[in-house]
């Protein structure tokens, strides 16, 4: 089948649990007990984990620039928790991407260890990178709120042919224009903002979607989030969150047969608690009445380390687009973007779009 030829935007927690996840499923022999754990798909479409390679990488910290993949991923402020004990080397030094809107003003007021320290390094062409290198597709973990750097590398794929996975709640691919940009160039795009496999978007959904198919009317719910990766710090910045609310609230509301006023919905990022470090925690609950208009409340907390739990997504849509590639297959996968995105183009529930993608992996439906 070949390899699978990735390159990476943003070298954080994300980033390095994706990199590390790869390694170790990489280092597992092909009858070991647990070669399938926490995996949704071993083989997919042929393509197994220790199939991905990591051709080039962009970020704009100091501590991360130059320096060997290998090595960066646990750089600081990285803080997720180590998959891998020894990390083989990858032939890959991390370049100086564009700055632009990729930092929040607010994070220089908190400790080197917990924030960006911006390089002072003239930043990279980006497509002729991905141009050098041969990537397949460039995946996206930019901070949240960062509008004009993620255009900036969706354009760079654009120039150089290469496939862009959007794990940020910035709209490329459920945006009408930049969809209609990669269908005309031929070129693959799933997106926006990834799903955890077991997270906080994915569990308000089902649960959604229970309350409905069981004959309960939902009046109100909230989803609270919080966690002390970089990614939280960066939302405190309430300017950048945004389209991170819009994102996981219409991942909630499309599971709805009516669509409940804003006042009665509230799901977003709550607060930065440091000492969580990538532990991201949940509060969610869900008032609704059932049979003969009787109220019925479920409350939940969810405790996930959040990284990890988003890369056992991002390595199947790694392969999903890979095999859109080698079929010649262009533009938005719907599928792929349905099952494991939270802003896709269209909405699907999470069995329906399950479905999908199994047809999509196996040829019978073609995005």
């Amino acid at each position: 089948m070949g390899k699978i030829r990735v390159a990476v935007a943003g070298v954080g927690n994300c980033a390095s649990s994706l990199i590390q996840g790869v390694a170790y499923y990489g280092s597992l022999r092909k009858d070991h007990p647990e070669k399938s754990l926490g995996l949704m798909h071993y083989s997919l479409g042929g393509y197994r984990p220790d199939d991905i390679e990591f051709v080039a990488a962009f970020d704009i910290d100091e501590r991360k620039i130059d320096r060997p993949l290998s090595e960066a991923v646990f750089a600081l402020p990285n803080c997720t928790k180590t998959i891998i004990d020894a990390l083989p080397t990858i032939p890959v030094r991390v370049m100086m991407g564009p700055v632009l809107d990729g930092v929040s003003s607010h994070m220089k007021n908190y400790p080197e260890e917990r924030r960006f320290v911006i390089a002072r390094r003239r930043p990279c062409d980006v497509a002729r990178v991905l141009k050098q290198t041969e990537a397949d597709m460039l995946i996206s973990y930019l901070p949240v709120g960062s509008e004009k750097a993620t255009a900036y590398y969706a354009d760079a794929c654009l120039k150089s042919g290469v496939s862009f996975i959007n794990c940020v709640p910035v709209f490329i691919a459920s945006d009408k224009i930049w969809a209609r940009r990669f269908e005309r160039k031929g070129i693959p795009i799933i997106g926006d903002d990834i799903k955890s496999q077991i997270g906080a978007t994915i569990i308000h959904r089902v649960l959604t979607r229970l309350f409905e198919d069981r004959g309960v009317k939902i009046d109100n719910t909230y989803q609270l989030n919080v966690g002390g990766n970089t990614d939280f710090l960066n939302m405190l910045n309430h300017k950048r969150v945004a389209s991170k609310k819009i994102s996981k609230t219409e991942a909630v509301q499309s599971q709805m047969q009516a669509r409940i006023g804003d006042e009665h919905i509230h799901i977003g990022p709550s607060d930065y608690v440091p000492w969580l470090k990538d532990n991201k925690i949940c509060f969610l609950r869900m008032e609704g009445r059932g049979f003969g208009n009787i109220p019925i409340h479920l409350e939940m907390r969810l405790s996930v380390e959040d990284s990890p739990n988003s890369a056992g997504v991002v390595i199947d849509a790694i392969r999903c687009c890979k095999i859109a590639r080698d079929r010649g297959v262009g533009g938005v996968l719907i599928s792929p973007s349905a099952y494991f995105m939270k802003h896709p183009m269209v909405q699907f529930p999470e069995d329906k779009a399950r479905s999908m993608v199994e047809a999509f992996i196996q040829g019978k439906l073609e995005r």
